[in-house]
């Protein structure tokens, strides 16, 4: 069972999301804004990390960054997960160290076809 770190400030959206990976045999834990999210990763390093890019008060973009940077978090996938579909924001998401982009609504099918090949690039 991979352990998923969700970060998304909007409880409607962590809640629906995380039943829904749940139900497919993900563990998750929740973070609701940046902070947190790094405080779970300290706890204990997820096998990936589903990031919202707009957060109350670190944004998602600082927190990739700032995973990526650390030798212990850079290897842990990232997928942004965002309401912004425009190409300069996905080039944002790149370029702060994102693995994978996706945008909401959350279309579970793609995702979960995103999260499962980086979880398995990373397991080999």
């Amino acid at each position: 069972m991979s352990d998923i770190l969700l970060v998304e400030d909007n409880e409607m959206n962590r809640e629906m999301l995380s039943r829904r990976l749940v139900r497919r045999g993900f563990s998750v834990r929740l973070a609701e804004d940046g902070g947190t999210s790094l405080r779970r990763v300290a706890e204990a390093l997820p096998d990936l990390i589903l990031m919202d890019m707009t957060l109350p008060d670190i944004d998602g973009l600082e927190v990739i960054r700032k995973l990526k940077e650390d030798a212990r978090t850079r290897d842990v996938p990232i997928v942004v997960l965002t309401a912004r579909a425009m190409p300069e924001d996905r080039a944002r998401a790149f370029a702060a160290g994102a693995d994978e982009y996706d945008v909401k609504p959350v279309d579970i099918d793609r995702l979960l076809e995103k999260m499962r090949t980086l979880l398995a690039r990373r397991a080999s």
